[in-house]
């Protein structure tokens, strides 16, 4: 089951039923996700419609928590790499995770507002929204607590990001608001859903041209089950949690990777294709997002049919 929610003036929206192809919606007989995940079931009533993807807002307008972790590792390893740090070998088998802001999301069509010295960038990710999940939960449990999966544009604010961990107390003005796919789809409807991943091509445009083509299932080095029974380890998470899976990263070949345009799978941020740089000429070359910049994320299915709809976005200066 796809579904999506329309902008109706209230803080959660209206939830719809939406077709496999994206191109109808149905109401539900819940009036938001978060009613439905809570028990409100996702019955429709009504007649069909027309569905524009580009005028929804995010699948949770709001969510009770947001906690993004950073399961792909070779990301983490080139940060290390480009600035040259020893990786823990702890980050390996133990999960990086911070608490975002959740009280609001961007809409999928939402303009990113920022000061383009903040070193604005996207990170294409996979996220996926909770049942309730016990405390203790194992992995097996927090599998089956999966209700939706969906894209996420974690945006970041990198020249801020170093004063605030140098503090020691977490992300809070470098994590801005985020965005979500329109889309949110069932796992049971995902074939590439197995083993608590999202096999599939993660694409990026950005300014119309290609950025990235990164495999979401390969180089996972924790799965959603992990991440979930890590955030779960001594608390319970609510239905209606969002789970981020950090920075969509591959290690291409075992070597650095290249841009799109040179034959390679490119990046799902444009850190990591400055990270490159610095590691293979000694400086960065790629700029951050400035103002009009344009950002699309979306995944296609083996028919070329996109699944969550896209994630486009537009940079306006503050």
């Amino acid at each position: 089951m796809k579904v999506a929610t329309l902008h109706d003036g209230s803080p959660d929206g209206r939830l719809v039923v939406v077709s496999d192809n994206l191109g109808q919606q149905t109401p539900c007989v819940a009036r938001s996700l978060q009613g439905a995940l809570d028990g409100g079931g996702l019955d429709t009533v009504g007649a069909a419609a027309p569905f524009r993807a580009a005028a929804s807002a995010s699948p949770l307008p709001r969510a009770f928590q947001f906690l993004d972790g950073s399961a792909y590792v070779n990301h983490v390893a080139l940060v290390r790499r480009a600035r040259g740090a020893q990786m823990p070998d702890s980050f390996w088998h133990d999960p990086l995770m911070y608490q975002g802001g959740s009280d609001s999301f961007l809409s999928p069509a939402a303009p990113i507002v920022g000061d383009p010295e903040w070193g604005i960038d996207f990170e294409g990710e996979i996220a996926v929204i909770t049942d309730n999940v016990p405390m203790g939960a194992t992995r097996k449990e927090a599998l089956a607590a999966i209700r939706f999966v969906m894209l996420c544009n974690d945006v970041s604010l990198r020249n801020l990001i170093p004063a605030e961990l140098a503090k020691g107390f977490g992300f809070v003005q470098s994590k801005p608001a985020c965005a979500f796919s329109p889309v949110a789809v069932t796992p049971d409807d995902l074939p590439g859903w197995r083993d608590g991943k999202l096999h599939g091509i993660l694409r990026i445009d950005l300014n119309g041209a290609p950025f990235g083509r990164v495999d979401a299932g390969v180089d996972m080095t924790f799965d959603f089950g992990q991440l979930i029974a890590h955030a779960a380890k001594t608390r319970h998470l609510a239905a209606g949690t969002i789970i981020g899976s950090g920075t969509v990263s591959n290690k291409q070949d075992g070597g650095p990777g290249k841009p799109v345009a040179q034959g390679g799978a490119g990046y799902a941020c444009i850190a990591e294709q400055r990270m490159i740089e610095t590691i293979q000429t000694g400086k960065p070359r790629t700029r951050f997002l400035q103002p009009g910049d344009r950002v699309r994320i979306w995944m296609e299915d083996s028919n070329g049919r996109s699944i969550f709809g896209a994630i486009d976005q537009t940079v306006q200066a503050i």
